[in-house]
């Protein structure tokens, strides 16, 4: 995911090519705020669901909470620039992508202790995704422009995959495929699980910096998150872009609710578009206001509720480039259905 850098001095167009209806309330609302811990930038949140624990990346350390109540549960250090966290449950550890060091921290999924640190194979890991398929971990390096594949047994390095630019999100369908979006290319590629080789790209336009991505592999269709106001559609069977939807400023995260239907995306500039996405139409139910930054997302399958962070700011002061975040204001956003 993209840096925590002070998105209310950025600036981007709206771009969007279809029309998707009028805007209807869904009735959608902030549960809960719950406050936590450190002053430091954040990135990516998992859900350990068999626990109900929330990974927050959150600095230099991984927060662990109780996504019931807020509760900060533990904290796992020395999670230098961390951006993301998957799990493997066969082997009960985490997995965690720590930017500022080029490592992968490996821990014990009960004890939440140090089992391996992994450096891997390029600049600035970011993204990160478990396998089932394969049994594998595929670490996104950003910067590196390739990515990292660690054997979730082993914990050993076992390929570097080249990639055609900068990778953001990712997803797997846990049956031989895995899809990155290629943020500087405007692009969606496709790696195959089995010889570890990028086998197919295909372009988003008109969607352009697409970051979050979403998976309704039961439809055959991914949903980009892209920088310039838009979630396009990628049609997984006919292999082309099916459409793309308006959404908010700053996106740098989405989600889809396979339960409901709805496709999620979460924007810096403090809003949450839902999406409708039944019977293969596409409609903004609804535009939550969050809060500003408010730019990555995780999705309780269960519930559906869905859980943003984000800070407050200071006001930038003459002679700032950024604005600084006030101290204690960390916050854990709860949005739910009713």
């Amino acid at each position: 995911m993209k840096n925590l850098i002070p998105i209310i001095l950025m600036c981007l167009t709206l771009f969007a090519t279809k029309s998707y209806g009028q805007q209807e309330q869904a009735n959608y609302k902030i549960l809960n705020n719950y406050s936590l811990p450190g002053d430091g930038g954040w990135d990516y949140l998992a859900l350990d669901q068999p626990t109900g624990r929330l990974f927050i990346a959150h600095a230099s350390v991984t927060q662990v909470v109780d996504k019931t109540n807020g509760q900060l549960l533990a904290e796992i250090p020395n999670t230098q620039g961390v951006h993301g966290i998957v799990f493997d449950q066969e082997n009960q550890k985490a997995f965690i992508s720590c930017g500022r060091d080029t490592s992968v921290m490996i821990v014990n999924l009960k004890t939440l202790q140090l089992i391996e640190k992994v450096y891997v194979t390029g600049e600035k890991p970011d993204a990160i995704v478990y396998d089932a398929f394969s049994k594998k971990v595929f670490v996104f390096n950003h910067t590196g422009q390739n990515a990292t594949v660690i054997d979730a047994k082993t914990n050993q390095i076992v390929a570097t995959i080249k990639l055609e630019g900068e990778p953001e999100f990712a997803v797997t369908d846990n049956n031989g495929k895995l899809y990155v979006n290629i943020e500087d290319k405007s692009l969606l590629s496709c790696i195959d699980a089995k010889s570890l080789k990028v086998t197919k790209s295909w372009s988003l336009a008109p969607g352009k910096g697409p970051t979050g991505l979403a998976a309704d592999f039961a439809n055959d269709r991914l949903f980009s998150a892209c920088s310039n106001q838009g979630m396009v559609v990628f049609d997984l069977k006919n292999e082309k872009v099916q459409g793309i939807i308006p959404i908010g400023k700053y996106t740098d995260g989405a989600a889809y609710d396979q339960k409901l239907q709805r496709a999620y995306s979460s924007n810096g500039e403090g809003s949450l578009t839902v999406i409708d996405c039944s019977e293969g139409t596409y409609r903004i139910l609804e535009t939550v206001q969050t809060k500003l930054a408010a730019r990555t997302i995780c999705l309780d399958p269960e519930t559906s509720h869905l859980f943003l962070t984000t800070a407050s700011f200071d006001p930038v002061m003459p002679g700032q480039k950024r604005a600084k975040i006030t101290p204690g204001s960390f916050v854990l956003i709860e949005v739910a259905p009713l």
